[in-house]
């Protein structure tokens, strides 16, 4: 609740029943208002554009009524009601983190230890608490799995259809994972790979990888995953400059692995929004194309800073490890973790499908799950 507001002509200042004060600038206000003539009843979205808003506006007054703020805009002589608790998950008159390398609040990050968020295939299906749970841990933690599934081909679509829609490739909508002869890829052979992020030479990457075991008797193969977040904190923490190297030059991926192919992109293999929060990580040596954007005099730095992120990225400590058994799959944050698997020998077998999706429609699904969730409780 508000308890006292007061205004100058360009700035509204609230005072909350806690004590905290807050600033609004009246642009930001009138911008933001929440009427039916400036944002559309249905679904939200802003009726007006930036030009529309008077260049000479002022506010004209500002009071509460209920609890709430009440605000009279000029020239246009228009009165809008602003929610306490809509104000106050929107407060930016405050201080804001500036650490450079940190992540974004509702993400943790780990290393070994840590037990492998998990849920149950039926109850993700048949209670929607479970599946808002499964999908909060992919937000937060980057990875998780889902076991007792069925052991039919394609079932890797139905996951993807819990919360979004499988991104298409030029590896088609899914592709398999199994030993092949002459493969166009590494990942078809029984080869060990090291920990990576997936498709790096696409611009944007899939942002969500899915991989669906419905064979497994092989030796070996077992699947590796490393928050790329906490390696980047540690290689930050512990060679600030290589830090830098690697988060201010732009790398170079590329892929041309099967006719009419050819992907190309040039990303830091960590990058930053520029405030200096964790946006993404890619790490792919396989895909790594020459790097020429790298200032001659800071190329070996570079050098020793990629080669000191690849070491702690392979650091057993860092990573959690798990054997998929035929129904159970698991799912990335492609931006964030890193996967990868042990060798496998050519007894047995082992098949795994894999697909891509993308995070936004997990993140838009997990909301309202959650925003259902709230109403149900009150």
């Amino acid at each position: 609740m508000l308890r006292h507001a007061t205004h100058d002509g360009s700035v509204v200042t609230v005072e909350f029943s806690e004590g905290q004060q807050a600033r609004f600038h009246g642009i930001w206000l009138r911008d933001n208002a929440l009427d039916p003539e400036t944002r559309a009843p249905g679904n939200g979205q802003r009726l007006i554009t930036i030009g529309d808003i008077p260049s000479n506006l002022r506010v004209a007054d500002a009071n509460i009524e209920n609890g709430n703020l009440l605000v009279t805009f000029q020239p246009e002589g228009k009165t809008v009601i602003f929610p306490s608790d809509w104000l106050k998950n929107h407060v930016y008159d405050c201080h804001r983190p500036n650490t450079v390398g940190r992540v974004a609040p509702g993400i943790t990050t780990w290393q070994r230890g840590i037990k492998a968020p998990s849920a149950d295939w039926i109850e993700i299906h048949t209670d929607p608490t479970v599946k808002c749970d499964w999908l909060a841990a992919i937000a937060e933690f980057g990875f998780a799995k889902l076991t007792n599934g069925p052991i039919e081909p394609e079932s890797l679509l139905k996951v993807a259809d819990l919360f979004g829609y499988v991104r298409e490739t030029n590896y088609g909508p899914y592709f398999e994972v199994r030993t092949e002869v002459n493969p166009t890829n590494l990942a078809y052979t029984g080869l060990g790979l090291q920990a990576h992020t997936d498709n790096p030479y696409r611009d944007p990457v899939p942002t969500l990888q899915i991989l669906y075991c419905l064979e497994n008797s092989a030796e070996g193969g077992d699947s590796i995953v490393v928050d790329g977040f906490r390696a980047a904190q540690r290689l930050r923490d512990e060679n600030p400059e290589g830090f830098n190297l690697l988060s201010s030059h732009p790398a170079r991926f590329e892929y041309k692995g099967s006719d009419g192919v050819c992907l190309q992109s040039r990303r830091p293999m960590i990058e930053l929004a520029p405030d200096g929060e964790l946006i993404a990580i890619r790490f792919n040596n396989r895909s790594a194309a020459p790097l020429i954007d790298i200032p001659f005099e800071k190329m070996e730095g570079y050098y020793a800073a990629y080669r000191q992120l690849g070491e702690i990225i392979d650091d057993p400590d860092m990573g959690v490890s798990f054997k998929l058994e035929p129904g159970e799959s698991f799912i990335v944050d492609n931006t964030r973790v890193l996967h990868a698997r042990l060798g496998y020998s050519g007894a047995g077998s082992r098949w795994l499908q894999g697909c891509y999706a993308d995070k936004d429609g997990l993140l838009s699904t997990l909301a309202a799950l959650q925003v259902t969730r709230t109403e149900a409780a009150e």
